[in-house]
């Protein structure tokens, strides 16, 4: 929706949108995807999603109001419907947003996995039609770390799952392929239409909750956040500023977010009475992610936060307090 950026970012999106710029999401009915599309739309962005509603979302419905608007149920696996799709549609941009998502769930599904986080993507690429590609892959690509050096851009990855490498790679074939820019997210969190509370931040909030206790296992473990508003800015952000950013990869995270397990907690704990931490020295996380990332590239092209990890934490303690079902997981 439109009234997300300064005036002159917001002008170069609506002169766009009013261009007929036209936009290909391919998982877009998805956690991030959803609250992108809307954006997108009320930019005036003419948008087609493939998804193949996995989860039985239905998070799209109210943007059929938008004449602009047109979803294909289909997978990105499906390589020739794609081809024709690509082919036919005259893309300006596209957003492969289509993936199989995080730990445990890519674990349960390695081959799977392989095929829609880097075959389809090397599909896309390989028929894009000169369209521009925003790729989303992940700051996990930077594994195990110290968790005290901060990773930038050209600190070599090393992913420790089949989400992390299987996006690294793709990462390295989209940037390879030129006319791209690719995003390495930090863990996303906050609300959207296609809810996930199996995201780190999210699921400890509805263990605040809902059970006024949350287990630590590794609790000195870092990493970076960033509100899934924010995520979606960026695409647009990208857009409006392509001859400055193409050709490179970029770490999108709120720069004042890189906390351990425990210092989360202990934010949640401010807006949660009563909420029990227990640290579990018994036990270890098989997600060994453990890093602080530096988001100062993007933030040198003029991009700037706008969603605190304060005001996620708030927004999804109101919302968990609203609603009662839980059912929103990636596995």
């Amino acid at each position: 929706m439109a009234g997300e950026f300064e005036n002159e970012q917001e002008e170069k999106l609506l002169k766009m949108g009013e261009g007929g710029t036209k936009v290909l999401v391919t998982g877009g009915a998805g956690y991030l995807g959803s609250v992108l599309c809307e954006m997108l739309l009320g930019y005036g962005f003419e948008v087609t999603v493939v998804d193949n509603l996995s989860y039985g979302q239905n998070t799209l419905f109210h943007l059929f109001h938008y004449g602009r608007f047109k979803f294909i149920f289909g997978d990105v696996t499906n390589s020739k419907m794609m081809e024709d799709l690509l082919a036919k549609g005259k893309f300006d941009f596209v957003f492969p947003l289509a993936a199989v998502v995080g730990f445990p769930v890519s674990e349960q599904k390695p081959e799977y996995t392989r095929l829609v986080n880097l075959t389809a993507i090397e599909n896309i690429l390989k028929h894009r039609n000169g369209a521009k590609i925003i790729f989303p892959t992940t700051n996990s690509g930077y594994g195990t770390t110290s968790g005290r050096l901060e990773c930038d851009e050209e600190t070599p990855l090393n992913p420790i799952s089949t989400y992390g490498r299987t996006k690294v790679e793709a990462e390295k074939a989209v940037l390879g392929a030129g006319g791209s820019v690719a995003f390495r997210f930090a863990t996303l969190m906050g609300f959207s239409p296609r809810m996930r509370t199996d995201l780190l931040v999210n699921d400890f909030v509805l263990k605040a909750v809902r059970e006024k206790s949350i287990v630590l296992f590794e609790r000195e473990f870092k990493r970076n956040y960033l509100h899934v508003r924010d995520g979606a800015r960026a695409f647009l952000f990208a857009m409006a500023n392509w001859e400055k950013m193409k050709g490179r990869v970029y770490n999108v995270g709120h720069p004042e977010y890189n906390l351990s397990k425990e210092e989360l907690c202990l934010l949640i704990k401010k807006h949660v009475s009563g909420l029990n931490i227990l640290n579990a020295e018994f036990a270890n996380d098989p997600d060994k992610r453990n890093y602080i990332v530096s988001n100062k590239r993007i933030m040198e092209c003029g991009f700037d936060f706008c969603y605190g990890i304060d005001e996620g934490i708030a927004e999804l303690v109101r919302g968990y307090e609203a609603f009662r079902d839980f059912r929103f997981k990636n596995y």
